[in-house]
C-alpha cells in the first residue's frame, strides 16, 4: 500500500498553468516604509517558495536605503514590492529611484503590485509615474498571482555567481 498525500485545504499554487522555471530564482521580498501590513508578504513569500523560488523577506515598513543595500549585497534575480496601505505609489516611486540610482542596482527587474493609491482615480497616472521611475511591471490591486510567476518564469536566472540571500 503507497502512503497518500493529504492535499492541503488552500493550495497557495494558482490553478492556471503557469510556466516552470528553469531553475529557482531568487526574490527579495519588499514593501515601503509606510506599510506595516505583513500578511501580503507573508502570501506572497509562501506562494513563491512552494513554486521553488528562493525569498529574502524584508518585512514591513522597508526604509529605501535597507533595500537599496540589501539588493547590492544578494544581488537578486527580480524585487517584488507588495504595498496594502494604499500608500504604494508614494513608496514605490522613492524605492525605485533609489534602486535605480545606484550602478549595482539599477539592472535588478522590478516589479510592485498592490494597493497603489487610495482611491481608483488617478490609477493610470500612477501606473505611468512607477514605470518612468524603473518599475519593469506594474500591478493593481487584484492581480492574479499567476501574472507574477510566469513573469519569474522568463527572468534569466542569473544568482548562480550571487551572494546567498
Amino acid at each position: 500500500m503507497s502512503p497518500t498525500r493529504t492535499p492541503t485545504p488552500y493550495p497557495l499554487r494558482p490553478a492556471a498553468a503557469v510556466p516552470e522555471p528553469a531553475e529557482s530564482r531568487r526574490v527579495l521580498l519588499t514593501t515601503g516604509s509606510s506599510d506595516a501590513h505583513t500578511w501580503n508578504l507573508v502570501y506572497l513569500q509562501l506562494l513563491l517558495e512552494e513554486n521553488g523560488h528562493s525569498v529574502l523577506n524584508l518585512g514591513p515598513c522597508v526604509p529605501e536605503q535597507l533595500l537599496v543595500d540589501t539588493a547590492q549585497l544578494t544581488r537578486p534575480d527580480l524585487v517584488v514590492f507588495s504595498s496594502v496601505n494604499g500608500h504604494g505609489h508614494l513608496d514605490g516611486l522613492r524605492a525605485a529611484r533609489a534602486l535605480r540610482a545606484e550602478r549595482s542596482t539599477g539592472d535588478i527587474p522590478l516589479v510592485i503590485g498592490g494597493l497603489l493609491g487610495i482611491s481608483p482615480e488617478g490609477a493610470e497616472q500612477r501606473t505611468a509615474e512607477l514605470l518612468a521611475a524603473g518599475f519593469d511591471q506594474v500591478h493593481s490591486d487584484g492581480t492574479k498571482p499567476d501574472v507574477l510567476l510566469s513573469y519569474l518564469a522568463q527572468l534569466p536566472a542569473t544568482c548562480t555567481e550571487r551572494a546567498a540571500a
